[in-house]
């Protein structure tokens, strides 16, 4: 069993390659050994995450989820704790284990009740699982609502009940402080209301291979140290160009550049778009201020759209020929509305990154952003395939999404990013990436540190984006 944490990356399965997965281990493990482990492994979990807890609510449902907490009530009980389970099922329908489970925890002396105990230390949510299909309702959403409204912690079994396992959406869901992810780790449980809804997400393979079984996704690991040699110079780093800053908006340029500059670019250049901007970032007089017109964008990593304003799209016919590009912001919203300047990005072959946040995806696809939202990563896979670009499709458990269908989710930020300007330095932290890394690993790599820069960021001060485009995460 281990913490999952972003010290490597990690494989993630969606629901149907977890029962396949699932399905070749029972057909070669003796009947009910599967279930066993799950049971055994949530049990010595709980024992180690509340070693002084005594009553201890196992909510049990009507399929395998509810076998698993069976299992594990019956190793607490043998521990010496004292379970209480509550089962919302019908005996006659249950699969094999599960009521092979049911039997053990009866014949053990498991304590059963047909309403959660007064007070409890800990709750083991084995409701719904990768089982559900549809909103809970009835005696199972009282339970949720139930362990969500006491102080007491949650530990879900597979993921907390309610939430999507491949999508991460959730209507009433729990609220756990912990889930332990069996045989594979679940897609859902790390983007959109999953890191919310599973708290400290643990794994346990349950001594299952996966074998052959390509995952979904991949949780992205530490971003690589850009070593540098003694024999090189700033020409050794690329040159980045920002393309924004129209009337009233220099500020994201200019958050944009900085971020660049501080990331590793050799030499960054700001080509505001707004002519009567200045010709100089005083508190930054490394950034070179210049007409976007007069840039040679053919050689640089170009980052355009931050505060691009109405005026991006006269620039973008000549941006679209950048040597690596990262579309951000009023950028993706001018491509959105106009044909022919989609057909030129998706007929580039030079590296490009799109970084829209749910809405600016939504008009790219042409839906709404419920649609984008309820499946984050098809969407960011469509918006990667449909302009042949690497895509970042923001938010919680931001989705990095290449051309070809790989698929990263980002394990690191926090709420502290939900404010102006943040994506302004992911794209230029991007761009400076892009200099020497291929767009998927620059992406990739960016997006780690920019959450990481977040999760470590002092608690007792306020974190903005001009604090962020000058920090670097790996330093």
């Amino acid at each position: 069993m281990q913490r999952v944490a972003p010290d490597r990356p990690w494989a993630l399965h969606g629901v149907a390659a977890t029962r396949r997965i699932e399905a070749a281990a029972a057909a070669a493990l003796p009947a009910q050994a599967l279930m066993q482990r799950a049971g055994l492994a949530v049990a010595r979990l709980a024992l180690a995450l509340a070693p002084h807890a005594r009553t201890v609510w196992v909510a049990c449902g009507p399929g395998n989820n509810g076998g698993d907490g069976f299992e594990a009530a019956l190793h607490l009980q043998r521990w010496g704790k004292e379970p209480v389970v509550t089962w919302r099922g019908d005996e006659t329908r249950m699969p094999g284990d599960a009521r092979a489970a049911l039997q053990r925890a009866r014949d053990a002396g498991v304590r059963f009740a047909s309403q959660p105990p007064p007070s409890w230390d800990l709750a083991l949510d084995g409701l719904l699982g990768i089982g559900s299909t549809r909103a809970p309702e009835g005696a199972l959403l009282a339970d949720i609502e139930c362990m969500n409204g006491a102080a007491a912690p949650v530990l879900a079994v597979d993921v907390p009940s309610g939430l999507d396992a491949d999508t991460g959406a959730a209507g009433a869901c729990v609220r756990a402080a912990h889930t332990l992810s069996l045989l594979a780790l679940k897609t859902g449980l790390f983007t959109l209301h999953g890191r919310d809804a599973a708290g400290t997400v643990w794994f346990d393979d349950l001594q299952v291979d996966a074998g052959a079984e390509r995952p979904t996704a991949t949780l992205s690991g530490p971003a690589p140290t850009q070593a540098r040699r003694h024999a090189s110079h700033k020409g050794s780093y690329g040159d980045v160009a920002v393309i924004g800053g129209a009337a009233g908006m220099a500020g994201a340029a200019l958050l944009a550049g900085r971020a660049a500059l501080h990331h590793g670019a050799g030499r960054v250049f700001v080509g505001f778009l707004d002519p009567a901007a200045g010709a100089l970032d005083a508190q930054q007089p490394d950034l070179m201020v210049r007409p976007w017109d007069s840039l040679a964008l053919e050689g640089m990593s170009v980052a355009c759209g931050c505060g691009g304003g109405a005026a991006v799209r006269a620039a973008l016919p000549r941006v679209l020929a950048a040597r690596a590009l990262v579309l951000d912001a009023d950028a993706l919203n001018a491509l959105a509305a106009d044909a022919p300047l989609q057909a030129l990005l998706a007929g580039r072959s030079a590296p490009t990154v799109l970084t829209p946040h749910p809405l600016e995806a939504a008009r790219l696809l042409g839906r709404d952003t419920k649609a984008v939202q309820a499946d984050r990563i098809a969407s960011a896979r469509e918006l990667a395939r449909r302009f042949a670009s690497v895509v970042v499709l923001k938010g919680s458990g931001t989705v990095i999404a290449s051309p070809e269908g790989e698929v990263r989710i980002n394990p690191t930020g926090n709420a502290r990013l939900a404010i102006a300007g943040t994506g302004d330095v992911l794209a230029g932290w991007i761009a400076a990436r892009m200099g020497s890394e291929p767009a998927f690993e620059a992406a990739s790599a960016a997006v780690v540190l920019h959450g990481l820069a977040a999760d470590r960021w002092p608690a007792d001060r306020p974190l903005t984006a001009g604090a962020l485009a000058v920090s670097y995460a790996a330093s």
